[in-house]
């Protein structure tokens, strides 16, 4: 789908709408992992930082803000799409109180997962103290919108949830307790009765408007590949076939969902696919390097800790990028899987 369709279907939504509003939703309430995460991490003690360069030198500060990224993340986007002017801020930052509540809040935290275990060995968020901070967040907005007013917001906000690959990634493939107690199925099962739970939640917190994310090709990331892949070349087959079998299982909870709960709107973005497409075919799409992150040793492609100007390289071009890191997305890559997500949501916000 070109930008220019994608304007159109949006300024037909707006006269559809006829909202007064300049954005299609009041508010963005996002959850999860570094996929999505803002900068809640800068805010607590833990190795998953983005807080420092190279990370955010495309961003529109060009500033690290704590994304894992060198500019934006696919929820930014998003945002600018729905017609945001900035972006709602991290729970845990300063930026997080007053008047910027009304646009909604991010609590997502980089190494956090469905599993709070992961989040616990990894010293990030997890997904249930993210629950608690939204409740927190429903009571500081009614203080400022007042409890009418926020409670409207709160219904017809977007809610964005992203995680699943720090569990498998950062927990089950490398845990060997973990993987010898249960198969990849059983951990993707036990998961995806935790994102049941977790919208069944929301729901009864006011939520109606649920975006949630896939899992990506995970055998298709420079880190999985170096750690997984004994250096052969190509994707490690068995790992996505892992992503593959946990994403029909979160498309057929979503639909049971969609049935069980009265006036919920969900859907499952399936990113596996256009990111799968990059990697297989990154000249296509004006890409010239998908098997290793623009920054990193080149050795280990890895995040966070070996992306660092001091330990190894950055890449002089970005956009010819499919990765930024081991595991991230480059901004440009980003747009691209955020441009084919776009009619996955329509019925979100129609």
């Amino acid at each position: 789908m070109g930008r220019q369709t994608l304007a159109l279907l949006f300024v037909a939504l707006f006269a559809i709408r006829c909202l007064d509003a300049t954005t299609l939703v009041p508010a963005i309430i996002a959850f999860g992992d570094s996929a999505v995460d803002v900068g809640n991490n800068d805010y607590i003690l833990t190795l998953f930082k983005a807080n420092y360069p190279p990370y955010g030198t495309d961003f529109v500060t060009h500033q690290p803000t704590g994304r894992f990224c060198n500019g934006k993340l696919v929820i930014d986007i998003t945002a600018d799409t729905l017609g945001f002017t900035t972006y709602p801020a991290a729970y845990l930052s300063p930026q997080a109180s007053g008047k910027n509540l009304l646009i909604g809040t991010n609590f997502a935290s980089a190494a956090a997962g469905y599993d709070d275990k992961t989040a616990i060995l990894n010293h990030a968020i997890p997904l249930s103290i993210q629950m608690q901070y939204y409740k927190e967040y429903r009571s500081k907005l009614a203080k400022v919108a007042g409890r009418k007013k926020a409670a409207s917001i709160l219904k017809d906000a977007l809610y964005i949830l992203g995680a699943g690959t720090a569990d498998f990634i950062q927990n089950y493939y490398i845990n060997p307790y973990l993987n010898k107690i249960s198969t990849p199925d059983q951990y993707s099962s036990y998961l995806v009765a935790i994102f049941t739970s977790f919208v069944k939640d929301l729901y009864g917190q006011g939520a109606r408007r649920i975006g949630v994310t896939s899992l990506p090709p995970l055998g298709c990331l420079p880190v999985v590949k170096t750690l997984f892949g004994f250096h052969k070349s190509g994707c490690v087959s068995r790992i996505n076939a892992d992503a593959k079998q946990f994403n029909k299982k979160m498309n057929s909870a979503a639909t049971q969902l969609q049935k069980q709960l009265p006036g919920l709107k969900i859907a499952v973005f399936d990113i596996f696919q256009p990111l799968y497409d990059l990697v297989k075919s990154p000249a296509d799409h004006g890409f010239v390097e998908a098997n290793r992150g623009c920054c990193g040793t080149g050795s280990l492609e890895t995040t966070s800790l070996l992306c660092n100007p001091n330990l190894g390289g950055t890449c002089s071009n970005a956009t010819e990028y499919v990765f930024w890191d081991g595991v991230h997305p480059s901004q440009a890559a980003n747009q691209v899987i955020a441009d084919s997500l776009v009619i996955q949501g329509i019925n979100l916000i129609a």
